[in-house]
């Protein structure tokens, strides 16, 4: 399909545009998750209570214009430790959380650290301990490189922990004792694909040992819910979200895997590729968990600039789950 422009002859004879009319899904809920709202708010105090600089350990989440928005305010962001000089601005620790040797480091050399780990993230590196101290081998399901994948498998040591990525990945597994074995997962993965990873590991390992409660957090399968709900009813969907955001690409996976023709992950309005979108009359949108709604709302501006848009909201669930802030940030000392 191609776009039409309408043209209708104004009272004074000029020509004026009429933009085609597009009706807008969004998702709810989308956007701000429970761990990335504590995670901001923790850089966000620290700021407020010791002034800056604020020293970051990798991004706090995964976004761009949510680590940009903190830079402007004083946060300086680092990838390792040892570009955090000595002194008294605290260290803060990402909300993907940080293998066990990072903050055994920052006391080494006697810096203030402040713990932004999601706690649901931190729950599964004490099922990842429980698992070892009880003698079991841990597999972790999750994609090599991600942040909180380095920091979970930091929690054990080395040899005891194994990162199962894919289907091919358990075929080749040869544990040196089978019957002794436990899994875990990073929490923004794929709710469909995790599914069938743990029911291959189940098949192949049928003494295996899972967690008491998913590790896939719920902000994660609640947007994947949502997406499922909308993407066979739109011509597109758009994902706001940073590219190396994993809960956010797997958004788009999901609404692509549902059968949606269109499907693209966009950070700002200035990403959009107008052309894949010519001709479309229904637009799906959410936003990753990491993703502020200040990008939603700029997403639907560009479109109302070009289309005559209504928004219809598709609601699957309410969340009301909050964190609170780590106690040092809380006490009546840091008021």
């Amino acid at each position: 399909m191609s776009a039409i422009t309408n043209l209708d002859t104004a009272s004074d004879g000029a020509t004026a545009t009429v933009k085609p009319p597009l009706e807008i899904l969004l998702a709810a809920p989308r956007g701000f998750c429970a761990g990335v709202v504590r995670a901001i708010d923790v850089v966000e105090r620290a700021l407020a209570i010791y002034g800056p600089p604020v020293y970051v350990r990798h991004e706090i989440v995964h976004n761009k214009y949510v680590v940009e928005s903190l830079k402007r305010k004083g946060a300086v962001f680092v990838r390792e430790l040892d570009e955090v000089p000595d002194g008294e601005a605290p260290v803060i620790f990402s909300a993907h959380g940080v293998a066990k040797t990072v903050p055994a480091n920052a006391d080494n050399r006697g810096l203030i650290t402040i713990d932004a780990t999601c706690p649901l993230v931190t729950k599964v590196h004490r099922e990842a301990e429980i698992h070892h101290k009880r003698g079991r081998h841990v597999l972790l399901v999750g994609h090599s490189g991600h942040p909180e994948v380095v920091g979970t498998m930091g929690q054990l040591p080395k040899g005891s922990i194994t990162l199962v990525e894919d289907l091919e990945q358990i075929a080749a597994l040869t544990p040196e004792n089978p019957n002794n074995l436990a899994w875990v997962t990073q929490t923004t993965l794929s709710v469909d694909d995790t599914l069938h990873i743990v029911a291959a590991l189940k098949q192949k390992f049928p003494t295996i040992t899972g967690p008491h409660k998913d590790d896939i957090c719920y902000a994660t399968t609640n947007r994947q819910e949502a997406v499922k709900q909308i993407a066979p009813l739109v011509d597109a969907l758009i994902v706001v979200g940073s590219s190396n955001s994993s809960n956010s690409q797997r958004l788009r996976e999901v609404a692509e895997r549902v059968g949606c023709p269109i499907t693209r992950l966009v950070l700002r309005a200035e990403e959009i590729d107008w052309p894949a979108f010519e001709g479309i009359t229904k637009l799906g949108l959410t936003a990753g968990a990491s993703a502020p709604e200040v990008l939603v709302e700029e997403i639907i501006d560009a479109f109302a600039a070009r289309y005559t848009v209504t928004v219809d909201t598709v609601q699957t669930v309410v969340e009301d789950m909050v964190f609170p802030l780590p106690r040092e940030l809380r006490s009546e000392a840091a008021e």
